[in-house]
């Protein structure tokens, strides 16, 4: 039997076909009935939220080549007009779905709870006319109807903006179209007088007082109509003079450019839909026909109603046994944190533990100690009111060294980023805003402190963000260690951001874009090996994305050698598990929870010389190759148990585990007639049992749900005590 060619498209799933599964997977969660109510409105807001993101930068790119003439076809054999096309035809039926869902199901079951979402026409009557004196005060001076015609130019519509489109005749019966749009700065859910949870839209009400607005004309039609323009607006960095300039400008491009959807009511007459098309030049494809509401994200704001019977069990993040509180009080019990960093690595996993009471304390000691000397931080998103921010301004006001790398480009937060690095300039603050070329994706910080014994190095290396809002959202890691290797190591990665040169030579680091693909392809390889041998050969790995081409062809090998290889991949994956001599010992997972999984982990079996990672990257070729990246090794025993006590909760999840067929599609697990495992909720009880227990590991990990033979140390030493360094300190996590 001849060996199959890796290279074939048809062992290659589409990017971006595979990211709209991901997003029907979402809508899935807004449709299943074991969620309540309000969190299944949530996953519907998300489903918008993601679908507008997906369409401004993927479809956005996707026209952007069309146009530019390119016919160069992707790892799966597609052209961009083929991949266009298909992501349109694929997208259409889950908007269907969204808008049938809400008007069907959802809707009328939270109007049987009292959250109730009406038209002013099914009001009584004096809720209509306090609503229209409303209207008439507040909503009316702020609009502004632009008229279409000879004597006018057809206006311009913003992104996202969410407009009505009016048809209109006069006394000569000439029909006018007028673009009416919605206040964005107006709340778009107008609560009904009288303390009730009832509300309506803003546009609903809009369109139920236009002849206070357009008086004396003959409305003949009202219908609602929104616009997706492309975000994938880039200038050549080598040739900008001033990179705070040149996103300035890109943000200033995006308001004007190409519109890739077009969504309208379901009954927008022909003739209104006929000049949105032709003035905004969208294809027939475009255009999404909507019932109900166009834009849900809007209902987020309902999620936020105190009505816990609607909703799941609130969770707080609970301080880490090993820190304590958030305020760090050391007369109060709390110990001092870079103590307990150099007494054993620490593993903060978030919304678990608090980011309060880990990452920020972390800072805020930092900025406080006299004994620190230096500060450095790299921030990717962080929050509009952002506290590690405020460290470094106090860490600088200490007469600390500080340094900042603050990534101007990245998606969406150009502008949050721009503020906070005039802040910090003003504050007298080095700052780097980014690197020619790169993107800078690392979530690192490093502190210098003098000690008794020289000069210390703390580190903190993380999946996520420093944003204090996503870290109660978003399931990450971070690891706070003294470890010299890794701060030295960050050392060079600070120093290549202000300085002219990044090295290649580091201790432990996997550091994107000049060590970390030719490491983890040696890392696959030697599993291949091992397994060849018939050594222990695994492969478990929990990111966010799989897309590049070469290290699927490099899992493949590997399958192909005989390596078992679980991937736990949130979203994209082009990985086809389950072809017959190619990738039968691959198994493909994704996990679609209350909390978004961000967290990337990396198991290597290595013949029973095992090593884990945590870090940034996914394995993106814009990850590998075109982004500043860092992954860590982690190294305790205790900490690598509680990375082996997450991957297992995953892989035994029977409620929002998904698994891929062959042909890209998904099935969710089910717990069939076996207890629910739900592996956000085992990991937050697993926080609540290592905190009722005191000092100590993070979590409780002793109670997995399922027994793995993953290996947290060498297999010959697997009856050995734990150290008592790290969380291994206290054995009970065991």
């Amino acid at each position: 039997m001849s060996e199959p060619d890796l290279r074939d498209p048809e062992y290659y799933l589409n990017r971006e076909l595979s990211e709209l599964a991901f997003q029907e997977r979402v809508l899935h969660e807004g449709m299943d009935e074991r969620n309540p109510p309000l969190e299944r409105l949530r996953f519907l807001a998300f489903f918008t939220k993601n679908t507008d993101e997906f369409f401004m930068k993927r479809v956005g790119g996707l026209k952007q080549q069309i146009d530019a003439g390119v016919t160069e076809t992707t790892p799966d054999g597609r052209t961009p007009s083929q991949q266009w096309e298909e992501v349109l035809d694929a997208a259409h039926p889950l908007f269907r779905r969204q808008s049938e869902y809400w008007q069907t199901t959802l809707k009328p079951t939270l109007a049987d709870e009292g959250i109730a979402i009406r038209t002013p026409d099914e009001l009584p009557e004096a809720d209509r006319e306090a609503l229209r004196v409303r209207f008439e005060e507040s909503i009316l001076p702020t609009l502004t109807p632009l008229a279409f015609d000879p004597a006018h130019p057809f206006p311009f519509i913003s992104n996202l903006s969410l407009s009505l489109a009016v048809l209109s005749s006069d006394e000569s019966g000439e029909l006018t179209f007028t673009r009416i749009k919605i206040p964005s700065n107006q709340p778009r859910l107008i609560a009904v007088p009288g303390g009730t949870d009832r509300y309506v839209l803003i546009e609903d009400l809009i369109e139920a007082n236009l002849d206070l607005l357009l008086p004396d004309l003959d409305i003949r039609d009202v219908s609602k109509f929104k616009v997706t323009r492309n975000a994938e607006v880039r200038r050549d960095e080598e040739v900008a003079e001033d990179l705070i300039d040149m996103v300035e400008e890109v943000l200033e491009q995006r308001r004007f450019a190409t519109v890739v959807r077009l969504e309208v009511d379901a009954d927008m007459p022909d003739r209104s839909v006929s000049i949105l098309k032709e003035q905004l030049d969208v294809d027939d494809r475009e255009v999404f026909y909507r019932d109900g509401p166009i834009d849900f994200e809007d209902f987020f704001e309902l999620t936020e109603l105190d009505r816990p019977d609607l909703k799941p069990a609130a969770w707080t993040p609970r301080p880490h046994p090993r820190i304590g509180s958030a305020t760090g009080d050391t007369q109060n019990g709390s110990p001092d944190i870079f103590d307990e960093i150099r007494r054993g690595d620490v593993l903060a996993q978030h919304p678990y533990h608090s980011f309060e009471g880990t990452v920020q304390r972390f800072l805020d000691a930092a900025a406080n100690d006299p004994d620190v000397l230096a500060v450095k931080a790299a921030i990717y998103r962080t929050a509009s009111d952002s506290k590690v921010i405020q460290s470094l301004i106090d860490a600088a006001d200490n007469d600390k060294q500080v340094a900042v790398m603050v990534e101007l480009k990245a998606r969406f937060d150009e502008k949050n980023n721009l503020e906070w690095v005039r802040q910090l300039e003003e504050e007298g603050i080095h700052v780097a805003y980014g690197t020619v070329g790169l993107k800078t994706h690392t979530k690192t910080a490093l502190v210098v402190r003098q000690e008794e014994d020289g000069v210390q190095l703390y580190s903190h290396v993380g999946t996520g963000n420093y944003h204090s809002g996503t870290a109660k959202g978003y399931s990450d890691l971070g690891l706070l260690t003294a470890d010299r290797d890794v701060g030295l190591d960050l050392t060079k990665v600070f120093n290549f951001f202000t300085g002219p040169t990044l090295d290649d030579r580091f201790r432990k680091l996997l550091i994107a874009p000049v060590t970390m693909r030719e490491r983890f392809t040696e890392m696959i390889r030697r599993e291949a090996e091992h397994a060849r041998a018939g050594r222990e050969a695994r492969i478990v790995v929990k990111v966010n994305g799989l897309e590049d081409p070469s290290i699927v062809e490099e899992l493949y090998q590997a399958s192909i050698a005989g390596v078992e290889i679980d991937l736990i991949v949130r979203d994209i994956c082009r990985l086809r598990p389950g072809i017959e001599g190619v990738s039968e010992n691959i198994a493909v997972h994704s996990i679609v929870g209350r909390f978004l999984e961000h967290a990337r982990i990396f198991y290597f079996e290595n013949g029973g010389q095992p090593e884990w990672y945590i870090g940034s990257a996914d394995w993106m070729t814009r990850n590998l190759d075109h982004r500043v990246e860092a992954v860590t090794p982690v190294e305790d025993t205790g900490l690598r148990r509680q990375l082996r006590f997450i991957l297992e909760a995953s892989l035994c999840d029977n409620r929002r585990r998904w698994v891929m067929h062959r042909d890209g599609s998904y099935e969710q697990a089910s717990p069939g007639d076996e207890p629910v495992q739900d592996v956000q909720d085992v990991l937050m009880r697993a926080t609540e049992q290592a905190l009722d227990r005191g000092y100590g590991p993070g979590m409780a990990v002793d109670s997995a749900p399922t027994e793995t033979d993953l290996l947290i140390e060498p297999a010959v030493n697997e009856d050995a005590t734990d150290s008592d360094d790290g969380d291994a300190a206290d054995t009970r996590g065991a």
